[in-house]
């Protein structure tokens, strides 16, 4: 199996697409984490730009459509690789249940 590394996430090039859910999350974000969300995020701005300007024929074989939603899977991929941080209302959930035991 292919796979692609990005500033030390090593990243199956088949990386599936995760279905994201409209919960609010925080996720601490390392600074690896964060360089290799910051390098997916501008080739996915370039191949976007580029893919506007020249190729206007929406094709969902498109090479460049193609690559775009891998470096978008791999993006999430990374995202969700970062640890959940409770919020505040959880962690006052836990504390009150840590007096209240």
């Amino acid at each position: 199996m292919a796979a692609t590394t990005i500033i030390g996430f090593s990243i199956p090039a088949s990386a599936p697409a995760v279905h994201i859910a409209h919960e609010r999350s925080n996720r601490r974000i390392t600074p690896q984490a964060g360089r290799a969300l910051e390098h997916l995020a501008h080739a996915i701005e370039y191949l976007t730009d580029e893919f506007v300007h020249t190729d206007l024929t929406y094709s969902a074989k498109s090479e460049q459509l193609q690559a775009v939603k891998l470096l978008m899977a791999l993006n999430r991929q990374v995202y969700f690789e970062c640890p959940e941080v409770p919020s505040f209302s959880e962690r006052c959930r836990a504390l009150v249940y840590l007096l209240a035991a």
